[in-house]
Parts: C-alpha cells; structure tokens; sequence
C-alpha cells in the first residue's frame, strides 16, 4: 500500500471477527486490493480476522459498504459483518441509530440500541427443502437457501461431534454448488424449541465461531419444516445468540432481521508491515 499507516477497528459479531475501515476518504488503495485484504486478515502474521469491511460514501443510505472474506474475495452479504459496521457507522456519528447503508445485495436496514443490533436481512431466495446429496460415498439430507449468499444445512443428532471441517468443506465444494461454492451449516434442534449451530464458511474455508447469514439460513429452514416460529433462537460455537425474526407465508419469507451484539474489540493503525510475509 502507498500509505504509511491506514487507521482500522476490531470488532466481534457473535465470534465473527472483522478488521474495519472508514474509507470514505478513498485512504484504502485498490491496486492488489484482494491481495492485501488477504494479507491483512491472515492469523498471527498480521491482524487476523474472518473478514474485512470497508465502509464508503453512498448517494442512496446513510454510507455504503464492501465486505470480502478473509481470502479477498468480495461478496454480497455477511450478517455479523453487518452489524458491526452499522452499530461503528453509529458510535463514529455517520448515522444515527435508526440508519440503512448500501450493499450489493441491495440497501438493508439497521437499528443500534447499546451493543444490540437489529439488522434486515436480503430477501431470501432459492428455497430448496429436504434433497439427497452425496458427499465422499455418504448421502446427506440437506436443504439450501440464498439469504444474500448461499447456505446448506443439514440436521445432525450432536452437533458438538459433527464432523463440521472434512464435510463442510466436501459439501462447500460439491459439483451440485459450483462455480461459487456454498456455505454449509450443522444443525441441532433442542429441547427448548431453540438451535444449536456450527458453520463452515466459504471465503474463510474453516469453521468460524459464529456466522449471521447461516444462522438466518437455519432458522429459515427450520420454520419451513414447522420446527421454529419467529424468532428462531440460535446458540452459536461461540457461546452467543442470535435471534432471528422473520414473516412467513408458505414458504416465502419476508421482513427477515437478524439481531446479535456487535463489539469494538480495539481500533489501530495497519502499517505496511502488516502485509508482509516476514
């Protein structure tokens, strides 16, 4: 990067870790962008995060943001990502707690109260409930939704010894997902009516502690199969719950929110040493 120093905050949704920026002074250089994101959210060579937002100028909502996963690449939606940017836009004076900002998914709502955030959801699509899919010689039933980006999942009896590294990553590379892969969540229904979560998500190409869209793909899918109402309660790998508000009619849903905490673990300044292999 040209820049010196490029200051950032840290922040947690749920587990989810970003490194965010206010870009609305373009400081961030986007020659080698993806590389340097990249670099940037590598674990104990430099920052470390699951992802990376930028947040920038917009002529339609309160600022517009670009999210991209820990590898580079740029995608639609997160929904932990989602609500650290809105509750930073907030604490930082760029909106106030009632605030909307612009994604490729469209322009999505947000409402900050404390360190809760409330944040609308894209518009689900491509529904599919219930199919056979065969993974490494063992077959899967499986459902899948597109809630900004793509998400399986799959019901499991314990989800603390589902093997959520070796399948999910057959699973987020299955033929039947390609070119863009997907994301793939194993799921336990509780006692209580809630649900136990553990995500393997794409771009990352781990399991995280917590991921907001395939939470919301959960509790979807749930409610689909007449297992959750709204909202659906999810108990995340890292402790936290997320709950999950939605309309349903059949099985179309609408005026999907997810809401969860959003914290400021600590802000800093990048240094161009913060891209480098040694």
């Amino acid at each position: 990067m040209a820049q010196k120093s490029i200051p950032f905050y840290k922040m947690s949704g749920s587990g989810n870790d970003f490194v965010l920026v206010d870009n609305r002074g373009m400081i961030v250089d986007e020659k080698n962008l993806s590389r340097f994101i990249a670099s940037v959210c590598r674990r104990k060579r430099s920052v470390g995060a699951d992802g990376f937002i930028l947040i920038e100028t917009s002529e339609r909502a309160d600022f517009k943001w670009r999210f991209f996963n820990a590898d580079g690449g740029e995608v639609e939606m997160c929904g932990n990502g989602g609500r650290c940017a809105a509750r930073l836009a907030y604490l930082k004076g760029m909106a106030g707690p009632v605030l909307s900002f612009e994604t490729r998914a469209g322009v999505i709502l947000a409402e900050v109260t404390g360190k809760r955030v409330k944040l609308e959801m894209p518009q689900p699509s491509s529904a599919e409930i219930d199919y056979a899919l065969e993974v490494e010689g063992q077959t899967f039933t499986v459902s899948s939704i597109t809630v900004g980006v793509p998400h399986v999942v799959t019901w499991v009896d314990d989800v603390e010894t589902s093997p959520v590294f070796p399948v999910g990553r057959a699973v987020r590379y299955h033929e039947r997902y390609s070119p863009a892969g997907t994301n793939v969540n194993f799921v336990q229904p509780l006692d209580n009516g809630s649900l136990a979560i553990r995500t393997y998500e794409r771009g990352v190409e781990d399991e995280t502690l917590a991921c907001g869209t395939g939470s919301v793909a959960a509790g979807l899918i749930a409610a689909a199969k007449g297992m959750a109402t709204s909202p659906a309660v999810l108990h995340t790998r890292g402790g936290e719950l997320l709950k999950v508000y939605f309309e349903k009619q059949g099985n179309d849903f609408h005026s999907v929110f997810l809401e969860g905490d959003a914290g400021v673990i600590y802000e800093g300044r990048l240094w161009e040493e913060a891209t480098s292999d040694q």
